[in-house]
C-alpha cells in the first residue's frame, strides 16, 4: 500500500529583514531581491524591515528580533568592504559568526546576506553595478532559503 506524504500547509510566514546602512545603495538591492522573490513565491508573506547603522550591529538586532518570537526567520544584509582603513575581515568574521550563534541560541533561522568582496571595493560605476546586481541575486536566494526553512519546520512539527 502506497502512502502519500503531504507537506503541511504553512500559515503566512513573517520575516524580519535587517539591513546595514553602510553602502546602502548596494545593500538595498539585497532587500529588493528578497522582497521581489517573496512576492513571486509567497505573496502573503509579511516582512518587517529594520535599519542597522552598520554590519557590526546586525547580530545584536537579529538576536533581539529572534528572541521576540514574532518571526519565522530573520534575514540580515550587509556589505563589508575593504576600505583600506580597518580590518574588514575581522568585521566580516564577527558578523557571520555572531549571526550563526544567534540562530543556534534562539532556534530561529538567521539568513545571511552579509557579504564581503575579495578585492578592494571602489565605487566606480562598473564595480558598484556588479555588486548591486549580485546583491539582488543574493537577496532572492535568501528569500527562497527563508521559505524552505519554514517548510522544513512545518514538516518537522507535523
Amino acid at each position: 500500500m502506497n502512502q502519500i506524504q503531504n507537506t503541511p500547509k504553512m500559515a503566512a510566514p513573517r520575516f524580519a529583514f535587517v539591513q546595514a546602512g553602510w553602502h546602502a545603495d548596494v545593500v538595498q538591492r539585497g532587500r529588493d531581491g528578497f522582497l521581489q522573490e517573496l512576492q513571486r513565491r509567497a505573496p502573503d508573506a509579511q516582512v518587517d524591515v529594520f535599519d542597522a547603522p552598520g554590519a557590526f550591529e546586525t547580530p545584536l538586532i537579529a538576536q533581539r528580533l529572534a528572541r521576540s518570537r514574532r518571526y519565522d526567520a530573520v534575514a540580515v544584509c550587509a556589505f563589508i568592504v575593504d576600505g583600506g582603513l580597518y580590518r574588514h575581515d575581522f568585521v566580516a568574521r564577527a558578523v557571520v559568526d555572531g549571526l550563526m550563534r544567534v540562530g543556534l541560541d534562539t532556534d530561529t533561522p538567521i539568513l545571511s546576506v552579509a557579504l564581503t568582496p575579495h578585492a578592494f571595493f571602489h565605487e566606480q560605476a562598473a564595480n558598484a553595478a556588479f555588486f548591486r546586481d549580485h546583491f539582488l541575486i543574493k537577496g532572492a536566494e535568501a528569500a527562497r532559503a527563508a521559505l524552505e526553512v519554514c517548510r522544513i519546520a512545518a514538516k518537522i512539527a507535523a
